[in-house]
Protein backbone atom coordinates (compact mmCIF):
# COMPACT_ATOMS: atom_id res chain seq x y z
CA UNK A 1 0.00 0.00 0.00
CA UNK A 2 1.65 3.56 -0.92
CA UNK A 3 0.88 6.23 1.65
CA UNK A 4 -0.10 9.17 -0.25
CA UNK A 5 1.98 12.32 0.12
CA UNK A 6 0.29 15.00 2.41
CA UNK A 7 0.87 18.90 1.08
CA UNK A 8 1.30 21.48 3.91
CA UNK A 9 -1.03 23.93 3.73
CA UNK A 10 -0.21 27.32 2.76
CA UNK A 11 -1.07 30.47 4.36
CA UNK A 12 -1.57 33.49 2.08
CA UNK A 13 -1.12 37.42 3.13
CA UNK A 14 -0.08 40.18 1.61
CA UNK A 15 -0.90 44.06 1.24
CA UNK A 16 -2.76 45.76 -1.45
CA UNK A 17 0.42 46.47 -3.67
CA UNK A 18 0.43 41.97 -3.41
CA UNK A 19 -3.11 41.56 -4.07
CA UNK A 20 -3.13 40.42 -7.68
CA UNK A 21 -0.44 38.53 -7.51
CA UNK A 22 -1.14 36.75 -4.29
CA UNK A 23 -4.59 35.92 -6.27
CA UNK A 24 -2.11 34.39 -8.74
CA UNK A 25 -0.71 32.42 -6.76
CA UNK A 26 -3.71 31.59 -4.99
CA UNK A 27 -5.22 30.20 -7.99
CA UNK A 28 -1.63 28.09 -8.90
CA UNK A 29 -1.40 26.35 -5.47
CA UNK A 30 -5.33 25.54 -6.22
CA UNK A 31 -4.59 23.84 -9.23
CA UNK A 32 -1.72 21.30 -7.89
CA UNK A 33 -3.96 20.62 -4.94
CA UNK A 34 -2.46 22.61 -2.57
CA UNK A 35 -4.38 23.54 0.80
CA UNK A 36 -4.31 27.44 0.74
CA UNK A 37 -6.04 29.61 3.50
CA UNK A 38 -5.92 33.38 2.64
CA UNK A 39 -5.57 35.64 5.35
CA UNK A 40 -6.08 38.59 2.78
CA UNK A 41 -6.17 41.73 2.22
CA UNK A 42 -8.63 41.01 -0.39
CA UNK A 43 -8.59 44.10 -2.61
CA UNK A 44 -6.35 46.70 -3.80
CA UNK A 45 -8.04 49.09 -1.10
CA UNK A 46 -4.51 50.70 0.88
CA UNK A 47 -3.74 48.56 3.99
CA UNK A 48 -0.69 47.72 7.00
CA UNK A 49 0.87 44.53 5.72
CA UNK A 50 1.39 43.80 9.45
CA UNK A 51 -2.20 43.61 10.16
CA UNK A 52 -2.01 40.94 7.61
CA UNK A 53 1.26 39.48 7.47
CA UNK A 54 2.22 38.68 11.33
CA UNK A 55 -1.30 36.35 12.01
CA UNK A 56 -0.23 34.79 8.76
CA UNK A 57 3.14 33.80 10.73
CA UNK A 58 1.66 33.16 13.59
CA UNK A 59 -0.22 30.82 12.28
CA UNK A 60 2.59 28.63 10.15
CA UNK A 61 4.96 28.83 13.44
CA UNK A 62 1.89 27.33 15.33
CA UNK A 63 1.93 24.76 12.77
CA UNK A 64 4.54 22.31 13.65
CA UNK A 65 5.82 22.02 9.47
CA UNK A 66 2.43 21.50 8.97
CA UNK A 67 1.63 24.62 6.96
CA UNK A 68 4.33 27.37 4.93
CA UNK A 69 3.23 30.33 4.20
CA UNK A 70 3.35 33.12 1.03
CA UNK A 71 3.58 37.14 1.70
CA UNK A 72 2.40 39.50 -0.90
CA UNK A 73 3.47 42.93 -0.91
CA UNK A 74 5.06 45.70 -3.40
CA UNK A 75 8.51 44.28 -3.17
CA UNK A 76 8.28 41.90 -0.73
CA UNK A 77 10.53 43.34 1.74
CA UNK A 78 8.24 44.42 4.45
CA UNK A 79 6.36 41.49 4.29
CA UNK A 80 9.11 39.58 5.00
CA UNK A 81 10.48 41.45 7.96
CA UNK A 82 7.07 41.52 9.38
CA UNK A 83 7.00 37.62 9.13
CA UNK A 84 10.52 37.35 10.77
CA UNK A 85 9.42 38.94 13.91
CA UNK A 86 7.22 35.89 14.55
CA UNK A 87 9.73 33.61 16.91
CA UNK A 88 9.77 30.40 14.63
CA UNK A 89 9.60 32.22 11.03
CA UNK A 90 12.29 31.76 8.59
CA UNK A 91 10.67 34.09 5.67
CA UNK A 92 13.39 34.55 2.85
CA UNK A 93 12.32 37.48 0.41
CA UNK A 94 12.84 35.43 -2.77
CA UNK A 95 13.30 37.28 -6.56
CA UNK A 96 14.98 34.79 -8.65
CA UNK A 97 15.01 30.60 -8.85
CA UNK A 98 18.28 30.19 -6.97
CA UNK A 99 17.43 32.33 -4.17
CA UNK A 100 13.94 30.04 -4.07
CA UNK A 101 15.88 26.81 -4.51
CA UNK A 102 18.66 28.21 -1.35
CA UNK A 103 15.87 29.23 1.30
CA UNK A 104 14.56 25.56 1.16
CA UNK A 105 18.01 23.80 0.85
CA UNK A 106 20.46 25.51 2.85
CA UNK A 107 17.58 27.74 5.27
CA UNK A 108 14.60 25.92 5.41
CA UNK A 109 12.36 28.53 4.96
CA UNK A 110 9.20 27.83 6.41
CA UNK A 111 7.58 31.27 4.60
CA UNK A 112 8.69 33.31 1.59
CA UNK A 113 7.99 37.09 0.26
CA UNK A 114 7.05 38.13 -2.92
CA UNK A 115 6.87 41.35 -4.72
CA UNK A 116 3.80 42.28 -6.80
CA UNK A 117 5.38 45.07 -8.12
CA UNK A 118 8.59 43.39 -9.14
CA UNK A 119 8.08 39.50 -10.23
CA UNK A 120 3.92 40.05 -11.23
CA UNK A 121 5.60 41.47 -14.18
CA UNK A 122 5.55 38.14 -15.63
CA UNK A 123 3.19 36.01 -13.64
CA UNK A 124 5.04 32.66 -15.01
CA UNK A 125 8.26 33.64 -13.25
CA UNK A 126 6.03 33.96 -9.39
CA UNK A 127 4.72 30.44 -10.21
CA UNK A 128 8.06 28.99 -11.08
CA UNK A 129 9.61 30.50 -8.03
CA UNK A 130 6.68 29.35 -6.07
CA UNK A 131 7.26 25.94 -7.50
CA UNK A 132 10.81 25.76 -6.64
CA UNK A 133 10.60 26.18 -3.43
CA UNK A 134 7.98 23.76 -2.97
CA UNK A 135 9.57 21.36 -4.49
CA UNK A 136 12.99 21.71 -2.75
CA UNK A 137 13.72 19.36 0.36
CA UNK A 138 15.80 20.78 3.19
CA UNK A 139 19.51 19.34 2.55
CA UNK A 140 19.72 18.60 6.19
CA UNK A 141 23.61 18.89 6.17
CA UNK A 142 25.39 19.87 9.31
CA UNK A 143 26.28 23.00 8.97
CA UNK A 144 22.95 24.12 7.90
CA UNK A 145 21.01 22.28 10.57
CA UNK A 146 23.59 23.90 13.13
CA UNK A 147 22.87 27.11 11.86
CA UNK A 148 19.64 26.87 12.32
CA UNK A 149 19.88 25.88 15.70
CA UNK A 150 21.78 29.01 16.72
CA UNK A 151 19.24 30.92 15.29
CA UNK A 152 16.13 28.73 17.78
CA UNK A 153 18.71 29.20 20.43
CA UNK A 154 18.84 32.72 19.90
CA UNK A 155 15.35 32.98 19.80
CA UNK A 156 14.60 31.46 22.81
CA UNK A 157 16.63 33.95 25.06
CA UNK A 158 14.78 35.83 26.88
CA UNK A 159 14.32 39.30 25.72
CA UNK A 160 17.79 42.12 26.86
CA UNK A 161 15.96 45.04 25.55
Amino acid sequence: MSKKHIRPTIILAGDHAGYVLKEIIKEYLLSMDYPVKDKGTFSVAPVDFPDFCIPAAEEVAGSHGKKLGIVFGGTGLGESIAANKVKGIRCAHIDDPFTAEMSRFHNNANMIALGGRTVTKDPNFAKQLVHIWLETKFSNVHRHVRRLKKIAMYEAKPSRH
